[in-house]
């Protein structure tokens, strides 16, 4: 079986001769800051992508953006109040954020070939203000902030987070068009100032999910949400269970929600992850016979099909690629 037929028949919830796997890192040691202004990321990035591919020979890939962390709008990444989010604009069409992603996949995905699907990462509009704020003042809380915004202005936040999200519809559409991804990985968390009530949340965070995974949906064969769970931060997993994808993704070991319960929740979907993926957890500090034991049982409890064995979310860039190959031989 090809890996594309593995890794179809995965998703499809048909039998496979083994559970696909999955795994993901950063190729760059801060891969927050801005690559326009660090363009050695992006060199490193295509670089490490492609010895990857080419020692590691993985089931498909996710293609990471490092580098474009920051949404190119300074009404938005440096928003301190309404008034700066109500001069937030739609990009061009043919702006350089969307084009150098769009030839950044591209040349990856040519590199690659027909061999596997490639997915690219898209982020929310809400984890792009929380990256766009994070590099500013010391001590500023970008969420706290956040929630002051949309109590003081919902309607407001909710208008230039729409633009957003057009851009990364916009984004979506041409790495499948014309950058050759077979989807998109999304990447997207609930609010977490509790301030923000559901109807805000509802209004301002599920409202660009929804509508960036519908656009993902009708332009590409496949595409997977990952509900983020990174440095140990806390998902309602019920929250994302109507949006439409081919496969979910979340921080299993954080939400402490199996493969097998996830999978009844996301409407018997294709589910990824089960490992944690800090260098405390048992993927980066487990012997062989360790880690491969934990890979038969995370097979044998959430079934033998519709099941891709990998973590909760990005591992250690430094992590030893022979532990990725016991997972895959364990089967």
């Amino acid at each position: 079986m090809s890996k594309r037929d593995l890794l179809e028949n995965a998703f499809a919830n048909k039998k496979t001769a083994r559970a696909p796997v999955g795994f993901w890192f950063h190729f760059v040691e801060d891969e927050a800051r801005d690559g326009f202004k660090h363009p050695d990321m992006f060199t490193a990035s295509i670089e490490g992508e492609k010895r990857f591919f080419d020692e590691f020979r993985p089931d498909f890939i996710k293609i990471m953006s490092d580098g474009f962390f920051h949404y190119p709008d300074e009404h938005f990444t440096n928003a301190r109040s309404i008034a700066d989010l109500n001069g937030v604009a739609p990009l061009e069409e043919g702006h350089p954020w969307i084009e150098k992603q769009v030839a950044y996949v591209k040349g990856l995905t040519d590199y690659f070939g027909a061999e596997l699907y490639s997915f690219y990462n898209v982020f929310a509009p809400a984890t792009l203000f929380r990256f766009g704020h994070g590099n500013h003042d010391k001590g500023l809380n970008a969420d706290a902030l956040l929630a002051d915004l949309i109590r003081e202005d919902r309607g407001a936040v909710e208008r230039a987070f729409a633009v957003v999200a057009e851009s990364n519809m916009t984004l979506t559409r041409r790495v499948a068009a014309e950058g050759g991804a077979c989807g998109i990985y999304y990447s997207t968390q609930d609010p977490a100032d509790r301030r923000i009530d559901e109807g805000a949340r509802a209004a301002v965070f599920a409202a660009c999910d929804a509508a960036i995974l519908e656009c993902a949906a009708s332009c590409g064969a496949f595409n997977i949400l990952h509900i983020c769970g990174y440095a140990g931060y806390k998902n309602d997993l019920s929250h994302f269970a109507g949006f439409p994808a081919t496969a979910v993704n979340w921080a299993s070991t954080v939400e402490r929600v199996s493969l097998a319960e996830g999978k009844r929740l996301f409407g018997g979907r294709c589910v990824i992850g089960g490992f944690g993926n800090t260098a405390s957890d048992l993927l980066c500090t487990g012997g062989k016979a360790e880690v491969q034991a934990e890979t038969k049982r995370l097979v044998a409890e959430a079934g033998a099909t519709g099941v891709i064995i990998g973590a909760d979310c990005t591992v250690p860039r430094t992590i030893d690629w022979k532990r990725l190959e016991w997972v895959r031989d364990a089967q």
